[in-house]
């Protein structure tokens, strides 16, 4: 993934439409498949377009994140969409690792209902407490 030309600089989310914080949502290149979602600032949004890797604001630690960085199951960015409001950031990445949970499952959205009742949907690929000791 190559760094932003100059001609692409008015490409950006709008983050002061909610208060610095863009929703980003990570999706398979691959199959499409829905990975996950998280936040981004504009620092992590720089750091994603300058690394070719995901990079997102934790807002429970309140600092930047590079997806990974601590399991490495990193995100390798294949494409960068916005939205119609510039103000929802879609990511096509290449999820190494196949984990993009830090649960350890595939997705983060690992639970369906099914027939009324709460079914797991997404394999587990790893154990968290294996990983993040």
């Amino acid at each position: 993934m190559a760094q932003a030309s100059d001609a692409a600089q008015g490409f950006r989310p709008d983050f002061a439409k909610m208060n610095g914080l863009v929703p980003a949502i990570a999706q398979c290149a691959a199959t499409g498949e829905v990975l996950m979602m998280a936040w981004m600032n504009e620092e992590a949004w720089d750091a994603t377009l300058a690394t070719g890797e995901a990079h997102y604001f934790s807002r429970s630690r309140g600092r930047l994140w590079h997806k990974g960085g601590t399991s490495g199951h990193t995100q390798h960015i294949k494409a960068v969409r916005l939205d119609c409001d510039s103000d929802t950031v879609l990511l096509l990445v290449d999820q190494k690792g196949d984990a993009a949970c830090h649960e350890g499952y595939r997705s983060c959205f690992y639970r369906e209902l099914k027939d009324g009742e709460p079914v797991i949907c997404s394999p587990r690929v790893f154990d968290p407490k294996e990983v993040y000791k």
